[in-house]
C-alpha cells in the first residue's frame, strides 16, 4: 500500500500550465486527500441572491487542487486515478449564468437554487421531488504540453473540465500524460449533475476527495478514457424515464430541441417555473445520441427520471 499525502486548502491554482510548481511529489500508489472548495471558490455563499453569479470574478472560479508530480510518469504513459472517496459537504448549488449554459440565448437573467445536502444521500428541489447524491469530479487532468496558461473551462486531450458523472467512486480514470510526472489536479465537484450539464453548473459543493494515482508505463492514449463499475444509473432505473426528442441535421441544435421539450414537460406537467426546469434539467436529465446515421436529421434524447417524483 502507498503512502498517503494531504493537498492542504491553499495548495491549489487556476489555469493549466507545465510552469505550475508541483504541490506534492508521490510514488505511484501512493494516495492524495484534499478538500475542494465548489467551483466559484467562495464567492458564491449560502443564501445568496442570484445577482452574485453576475458579480464573480472569473480569474478565481475553478480552484484546482495540486499539481501533483508523479515520480516515473512520462510522455507516453497514462496515469491511473483510482476513486476511493467522494463526500461532499453541507451545502450545494446551481446557477443559471447570463452568456453560458446550453440555452444561453433562452435564458438571460442570473438564477441560484441553494440546495441542503446534510444528509449525505439525497437533496431536495421541492418537496415531492428527490434527488440522489451521486458525486464525482467536474474537473480531473493533467498538465497539457502547450506553452503558457490554459483556461479550465473547456476540457482538452489532458482531461480536464470534462464533467463526465460517472466518475463515482469505484471508477478508475486514464490520463495520458504529457510532460514529466504528469502535474495532476482537480476541482470542481459535483454533489449531482445531468450527462451534459445543461445550464453550466451541476450541484456545485464543496468535496471531501480521496485518489490512489498509479502509472500505467507506456499505455498511450489521445485522451482520457474510463472504466466504471456496475449499473450506470441504478439509482433512477426502477422507475424508468420519461423522454423528449430533438431532430435537426446539427446535433447541437438537436440538443437544445430536446431540452426546450423538456423544460415544457417540467412546466406542464409538473407546475415547475422555466428557471426550475432549466436547473433540474441540469442536475438530473441525461442527453443522449439516439441516431447519427440516419443522414440529413439526427436525434438527440433527454432522459428524465421518473424516480425523482416522490
Amino acid at each position: 500500500m502507498g503512502r498517503e499525502h494531504v493537498l492542504e486548502p491553499g495548495q491549489i491554482h487556476y489555469k493549466w500550465s507545465r510552469a505550475n510548481r508541483p504541490a506534492l511529489e508521490i510514488e505511484p500508489g501512493d494516495v492524495i486527500v484534499c478538500d475542494t472548495q465548489e467551483v466559484s471558490d467562495g464567492q458564491i455563499t449560502p443564501g445568496c441572491p442570484a445577482e452574485a453569479l453576475g458579480r464573480m470574478d472569473l480569474d478565481k472560479v475553478y480552484p484546482l487542487a495540486g499539481p501533483v508530480f508523479v515520480k516515473g510518469a512520462r510522455p507516453g504513459d497514462a496515469l491511473e486515478v483510482e476513486i476511493l472517496e467522494l463526500r461532499p459537504k453541507a451545502w450545494g448549488w446551481t446557477g443559471i449564468i447570463p452568456g453560458l449554459g446550453l440555452l444561453s440565448e433562452d435564458f438571460e437573467t442570473p438564477y441560484i437554487k441553494h440546495w441542503d445536502l446534510t444528509n449525505g444521500r439525497t437533496t431536495i428541489l421541492r418537496p415531492g421531488i428527490t434527488i440522489p447524491l451521486e458525486p464525482f469530479c467536474g474537473v480531473m487532468g493533467v498538465s497539457p504540453d502547450e506553452p503558457g496558461s490554459l483556461s479550465v473551462l473547456p476540457p482538452g486531450k489532458w482531461g480536464g473540465n470534462m464533467d463526465i458523472r460517472h466518475l463515482n467512486v469505484g471508477a478508475t480514470l486514464l490520463l495520458p500524460v504529457w510532460v514529466d510526472g504528469g502535474l495532476f489536479s482537480c476541482g470542481d465537484a459535483h454533489a449531482a449533475q445531468g450527462d451534459g450539464e445543461v445550464c453550466v453548473t451541476g450541484i456545485e459543493a464543496p468535496m471531501h476527495i480521496r485518489l490512489r494515482i498509479g502509472v500505467r508505463r507506456g499505455y498511450t492514449i489521445p485522451t482520457p478514457q474510463f472504466i466504471t463499475p456496475g449499473p450506470l444509473t441504478s439509482q433512477y432505473d426502477r422507475q424508468g424515464y420519461y423522454a423528449t426528442t430533438g431532430i435537426a441535421p446539427d446535433l447541437m441544435q438537436a440538443a437544445k430541441e430536446a431540452l426546450r421539450s423538456m423544460i415544457a414537460h417540467l412546466g406542464k406537467h409538473h407546475r415547475m417555473t422555466r428557471e426550475e426546469a432549466y436547473v433540474l434539467s441540469s442536475v438530473v436529465v441525461d442527453l443522449k445520441i439516439s441516431e447519427i446515421v440516419d443522414a440529413p436529421n439526427w436525434i438527440v434524447s433527454a432522459y428524465l427520471p421518473q424516480a425523482i417524483f416522490t
